[in-house]
């Protein structure tokens, strides 16, 4: 071996080593024994962990250097495990001895058990995308004959003869991830549901979010497995997720399979106006007046875009622009009845500006907020906001590490 390539582990018994690691992955022998092998070719304790953080195998001299390797202790390193460009698990590691493992020798052992994990638990993945798939098509209509849904449904475990009811959670970090974070995310929503709920079939949403969107099966009269379910899960993921805001909701029985994608409707719907208002959990019964905005979400969309477009999209756009606050004003305005002083005390600052900030929504926008009309218009613009799952202008200046507004600051 050449200078340029020496490890420094290799060494005495390296070879038979490197050859029980290759024995334990080309006979099958299971992760544990995989896991025993890598560790002690490494000189460290080891632990295999899939996408959903879920510990697959640990090999630890004692329970306590176990749980030190778990917690992400001193000296605990993490690779991420991948194959391709998919995201199939981490090694954690952390070395016996005063000397580390090698580069070399760290990458090639990560791709072994990367692709005998792969390998593992392909089928299981596979199972996953074909039950994502039938969810999805259900619930975006691509699938509208009973007997169809019905057969598509039995051949993935699941059995809607009876109906069901239709639950999203929705995961958005506080801060920054780093990593495949929405597989993680979705990986561990998609287990969760399984276990909360035998016979749900659960798939991810295709976006920028991690959701994931479950059908629960009706069992005989019992309406409120539902609700169970999404608050189970909310809990579970609360548990799981931190650093995150979790967002469930659920939708109304469905006693027919067709009406399904009703269902899907009802819980998007409520999953959007949850995340605006900050709701753990919420049911399209309790989602009040948004329930009238359903049919256009569901039938005419487009129609219920134009309505946002002229009415509260302008100011969205102006404060994405210039880091005002005109939506949130004109939000807590129609929230304290049209008074500018309690409006004032709750956004902290003076009436004066308050008057100037309405005044200037109604250039951009058209309407009047001090109006009966223009009130309207504007309150059911934020409805379709939330509904459409439109995110409020944050503004540049309020998220984390980034930089100022998009207007170009004048240089003194």
């Amino acid at each position: 071996m050449n200078s340029e390539t020496a490890d420094p582990n290799v060494g005495s018994g390296f070879d038979d080593k490197l050859g029980a690691l290759s024995e334990a992955v080309e006979s099958g022998a299971g992760l544990p024994a995989v896991a025993r092998a890598a560790s002690r070719l490494l000189d460290a304790s080891v632990a295999l962990i899939d996408r959903a953080s879920a510990v697959l195998a640990v090999a630890a001299a004692s329970p306590d250097e176990e749980r030190k390797l778990l917690a992400g202790g001193d000296n605990v390193e993490r690779i991420d495990l991948r194959v391709a460009d998919r995201d199939v698990g981490e090694l954690r590691w952390r070395p016996r001895g005063e000397e580390a493992p090698g580069r070399v020798l760290l990458r090639m052992v990560a791709t072994l058990l990367g692709l005998e994990l792969e390998r593992l638990r392909s089928p299981d993945w596979a199972a996953d995308e074909a039950t994502g798939d039938f969810v999805r098509s259900l619930l975006e209509r691509r699938i509208t004959d009973r007997g169809d849904i019905l057969a598509r449904a039995a051949e993935l475990g699941g059995d809607f003869s009876e109906g069901g009811g239709v639950v999203i959670a929705r995961a958005t970090p506080h801060a920054a991830q780093s990593g495949e974070w929405r597989s993680r995310v979705l990986v561990l929503a998609l287990r969760s549901v399984r276990g909360i709920s035998p016979g749900a079939l659960a798939g991810d949403a295709e976006g920028d979010h991690a959701e994931v969107m479950a059908i629960v099966p009706t069992e005989g009269s019992d309406e409120g497995r539902v609700a169970r379910a999404a608050q189970a899960l909310a809990d579970e993921l609360e548990e799981e997720l931190k650093g995150f805001a979790v967002t469930v909701a659920h939708s109304r029985l469905a006693t027919d399979p067709v009406d399904l994608y009703r269902a899907g409707q009802e819980a998007r719907l409520a999953v959007n106006v949850g995340e605006a208002e900050g709701a753990r959990i919420l049911a399209f019964e309790d989602t009040g007046a948004y329930r009238l905005l359903l049919p256009a979400m569901s039938e005419e969309p487009e129609e219920l875009k134009r309505f946002y477009s002229e009415t509260v999209e302008p100011l969205s756009a102006y404060d994405e622009q210039y880091e005002t606050e005109l939506v949130m004003t004109v939000e807590a305005y129609l929230d304290n009845d049209g008074n500018v002083a309690a409006t004032a005390q709750q956004l902290f600052t003076h009436r004066h500006t308050i008057r100037y900030r309405l005044e200037r929504a109604r250039e951009l926008c058209g309407h009047d907020v001090s109006s009966t009309e223009g009130r309207e218009k504007l309150g059911l613009g934020l409805k379709a906001m939330r509904v459409l799952g439109i995110s409020p202008p944050g503004g540049p200046a309020r998220e984390p590490g980034s930089e100022g507004g998009t207007v170009p600051k004048q240089k003194d």
